[in-house]
């Protein structure tokens, strides 16, 4: 299991652009892993796109646990891409268990 917010996870990949399939084989690796805080910050493009290559390599390989407070229609505005959201969105709500946790605030 590795746990990892997706602000610095989105950074670190963006930032190791020359050795990003080392740091995604690395991630695949994890039978779970858990990203925090999905849409606190945007992501910027290259990281979008990176975070999308980590996603679509661990599609049915490896189990990821996101926390979010924002719905599944306000991803795009994370990617800043709807058509990267889409593609994230078919691979991880095709073997998916959402669970919607409301409070008082």
């Amino acid at each position: 299991m590795n746990f990892a917010n997706a602000s610095i996870l989105v950074e670190r990949l963006a930032k190791a652009e020359k050795k990003l399939e080392e740091k995604i084989r690395k991630l695949s690796k994890f039978h779970l892993l858990i990203i925090d805080e999905m849409g606190y910050l945007p992501f910027h493009q290259l990281g979008a796109h990176c975070f999308f290559q980590l996603v679509s390599r661990r599609y049915e390989m490896g189990s990821i646990i996101f926390t979010s407070n924002k719905s599944y229609g306000e991803w795009g505005d994370i990617f800043r891409d709807h058509v990267i959201a889409a593609a994230i969105f078919d691979r991880i709500l095709h073997h998916c268990t959402t669970v919607n946790i409301k409070g008082d605030r």
